[in-house]
């Protein structure tokens, strides 16, 4: 076997690691955003207030590796202080 095999260099994320990363990504996302609209200050009449959470922390479970790689790939976009938010598509 030669070295230029299909197998991604060490310490690259597989492309299964990244879709894994990004559907906890969505779902903690997700989360964040139900949690934030159904607070207590949002008026018992109102018919709720839509929220402004477009970035979160990614989940701790996967390496620093994975977000730079979802960044590289255009599906996430870095927001400072280690939030990161999805990317429009």
């Amino acid at each position: 076997m030669s070295e230029s095999d299909s197998s991604p260099p060490p310490g690259t994320p597989t492309p299964e690691e990244l879709k894994k990363a990004l559907k906890a990504f969505k779902k903690r996302l997700k989360l964040a955003r139900l949690d934030d609209e159904s607070g207590l200050g949002h008026g018992a009449l109102s018919s709720g207030a839509k929220s402004g959470i477009v970035a979160v922390m990614p989940p701790r479970q996967y390496p620093k590796a994975v977000w730079d790689e979802l960044v590289r790939l255009g599906r996430l976009k870095h927001s400072g202080q280690g939030l990161y938010e999805l990317v429009k598509t």
